[in-house]
């Protein structure tokens, strides 16, 4: 089965104006340098008319990606992302439990454009952003901890970093310093869950995307959430 006929196996809400897709790890969101066809690409594909990007995951994550179907949704949206009043929860598997069971990180990252990395730093430096998150390991297995994640801040690679930089970097994330990959480049980082209000009712909408379950380290967790 193609992309194209899977798309609508992906899609977890939609109407005239929004359509939020549970993206697979290995799509990216938008079309980039291996040309590979993108998650919008897709969804255009589906709609059979242009869409707006709202917001990104990175590519080897999976979760919920949000587009707009009109300019109007698209500001509405970007608007409630620019004034963080939208609410994202995200879920990451690491080997190497943090210190803390709960915590905020605050960090100031600096974004390398070459290598596409982000450099965290306990103070700011040039150029740098300030980060916020916050965590709760919430279940372990023998050999990994689940993290949930309440993001405050919407910078390049944030929970990749910032889990990086406490030493509990996510599961097959090696460009942040886990010692392995997953054999299908994913890593174990999904956005989970999204809280925004619809831009023409204002009501609250309350988006969950499945786990991958797929993944077997993904469904033993699935089970215990």
């Amino acid at each position: 089965m193609s992309q194209e006929e899977n798309i609508g196996d992906w899609i977890i809400y939609k109407n005239n104006q929004l359509i939020a897709i549970n993206k697979p790890a290995g799509v990216p969101v938008q079309p980039d340098k291996q040309k590979d066809k993108s998650l919008k690409d897709l969804v255009e594909i589906y709609c059979k008319h242009p869409v707006h990007v709202i917001h990104r995951i990175d590519r080897p994550a999976s979760g919920v990606v949000l587009f707009a179907k009109n300019k109007k949704a698209a500001a509405h949206l970007g608007e409630q992302f620019k004034s963080r009043k939208i609410e994202k929860s995200y879920l990451a598997i690491v080997k190497e439990k943090p210190a803390e069971k709960a915590a905020t990180l605050s960090h100031f990252l600096e974004k390398h454009t070459k290598g596409n990395f982000s450099k965290a730093h306990t103070a700011a430096v040039k150029d740098s952003k300030e980060a916020k998150l916050s965590y709760q390991v919430i279940s372990k297995s023998d050999k990994y901890n689940l993290l949930k994640i309440e993001l405050q801040t919407g910078r390049h690679h944030q929970i990749r970093s910032q889990l990086s930089a406490i030493g509990s970097p996510i599961k097959g994330d090696v460009k942040y310093g886990f010692r392995r990959g997953n054999r299908d480049r994913s890593i174990h980082l999904h956005a989970w869950k999204i809280n925004f209000k619809h831009p023409v009712t204002k009501e609250l909408v309350k988006l969950v995307a499945p786990l991958p379950v797929e993944d077997s380290l993904w469904k033993f967790f699935d089970e215990k959430i």
